[in-house]
């Protein structure tokens, strides 16, 4: 019990993030080795078991030191490439030609020397070291939970994953968490391929690949979704995407789900697509983003039900603001006769069960659709208490540039913006009172996360940062 507290202590002082790409980390658990051997082997637990590789000659460290003491690699259960900077720390061009640590070789002999490895954490910067002999590696690793290939898309890497996929593979892999964020180059046969292998999946992000209905439908039945994104991807049909949410058996416990699309590429869900989805999304649900897809007020009232558990929402397309106050005001429904109307209202407001959104992606809306006139009015409840715990509003460029350059009028009602990369928002400011602590966003099922509508599922629990932060929030 004391070795656990001490575990526990010191798990606390260790760093996901580096401070910056060169400076020194975890120099708390460096001096920690020094005080007595219960707390030097504790420290060892935590100093290897998640390491993180922010440039080369961190890695050639690394590599160094648990080939010289192999008992070492057995203690690494996570590999982190995604600080991964591939300029160097401080080296010319020529330097870095003339000292690669960071090889396909070198890349296999740390995982030959990491038998215990659970989660491998890659990214672009590194998509031309993963070989097929590496990617063999990891896949046939009998511990490996949790793989990300972020946006790694350059032909040696497609290559290199697809001949390892066309050769002697176990039929069932024991990883539950797989990101393809973004892996462009990655054929369709590939998901065909590998999918069905995944008996236990619970975490599968293919955003933006060449992901198909046939592949989805590959799931295993036995796999447990709780968080898909599907974002981006041409090769999906809306009916497909709608009949596999709707009775495929790995889908019936989601937390998360993205299927946002870019109309100016793909149009995944139609009207009659969002009608025939939303009834059937489960409660467990805590994330839905239908950004681009097309809508109307009827999907307004569907989409009702699912504002008392679901925190982030993406909106679709052709909504108006005065659609959005019907997610927290009670009103009468649509059909309701002029004659039965008051009745209707005062029946409402009876049934009526608070939302629980705190962030609501309107970036499909124009200023004219989100009259922002009637945002600021009183009578509007979109940015007053009424609409708490609403903290977020995502905007389009177009609506964010306008509110730029109002701030007194935003500081007036208890808002501001904010803007990181390609994407803006108008934010609550938050007000602490009454002994209360401030919320910060964190949620178990955000895996690390704490900022609201990341468009990227985390594979591993971690602080978010470096290329994974970038694609989640930036992009």
């Amino acid at each position: 019990m004391l070795i656990y507290l001490i575990g526990s202590i010191i798990d606390r002082l260790a760093t996901d993030i580096p401070p910056n790409g060169f400076s020194a980390r975890n120099i708390d658990l460096m001096a920690l080795l020094q005080t007595s051997r219960t707390i030097h082997a504790a420290t060892l637990s935590t100093l290897y078991g998640h390491i993180t590789i922010p440039h080369s000659r961190i890695f050639r460290k690394f590599l160094t030191h648990i080939a010289a003491y192999p008992a070492l690699g057995t203690i690494v259960r996570r590999i982190d490439f995604s600080h991964f900077n591939p300029t160097g720390a401080g080296m010319t061009a020529r330097q870095r030609f003339e000292t690669p640590y960071l090889l396909p070789a070198t890349l296999l002999q740390c995982l030959n020397l990491t038998p215990n490895l659970q989660e491998f954490l890659a990214q672009e910067h590194i998509d031309d070291e993963l070989s097929v002999e590496v990617l063999n590696a990891l896949f046939e690793m009998p511990k490996m939970k949790a793989l990300d290939f972020c946006a790694c898309s350059s032909t040696g890497f497609k290559n290199a994953f697809e001949a390892a996929l066309a050769g002697p593979l176990p039929l069932a892999l024991p990883i539950t968490r797989l990101s393809l964020h973004e892996c462009t180059a990655v054929s369709s046969s590939a998901y065909t391929s590998l999918l069905p292998r995944l008996t236990q999946l619970t975490h599968l992000d293919v955003a933006h690949t060449r992901i198909t209905d046939e592949a989805l439908f590959a799931i295993p039945q036995t796999a447990k979704l709780t968080h898909l994104n599907i974002s981006r991807c041409a090769g999906l049909t809306g009916q497909g995407v709608v009949k596999f949410l709707t009775t495929h058996p790995a889908v019936k416990e989601l937390v998360y789900l993205n299927l946002a699309c870019d109309v100016k590429s793909h149009e995944l869900l139609t009207a009659d697509d969002i009608t025939a989805l939303l009834p059937q999304l489960p409660t467990t649900l805590r994330s839905l983003n239908l950004k681009g897809s097309k809508m109307d007020l009827s999907h307004i009232n569907l989409v009702i039900p699912l504002t008392k558990h679901v925190e982030e929402l993406g909106l679709g397309r052709h909504l108006k603001l005065k659609d959005l106050t019907r997610l927290f005001l009670p009103s009468a429904p649509l059909d309701t006769p002029a004659e039965d109307l008051e009745e209707a209202e005062i029946q409402a407001q009876l049934e009526w069960t608070p939302h629980s959104l705190r962030y609501i992606d309107v970036s499909d809306l124009n200023s004219a659709e989100l009259d922002l006139s009637t945002l600021f009015a009183s009578s509007c409840p979109l940015l007053t208490s009424t609409s708490h715990p609403l903290e977020v509003l995502e905007l389009s460029t177009e609506v964010y540039k306008k509110l730029e350059n109002s701030p007194s009028s935003l500081k007036r009602v208890g808002w501001c913006v904010k803007e990181a990369g390609r994407r803006g928002w108008l934010v609550r400011v938050k007000t602490p009172g009454n002994g209360e602590k401030v919320d910060d966003g964190s949620r178990s099922w955000k895996w690390g996360a704490q900022f609201w509508g990341g468009r990227k599922i985390p594979v591993a629990r971690a602080e978010v940062g470096g290329m994974y932060g970038h694609y989640m929030f930036k992009r």
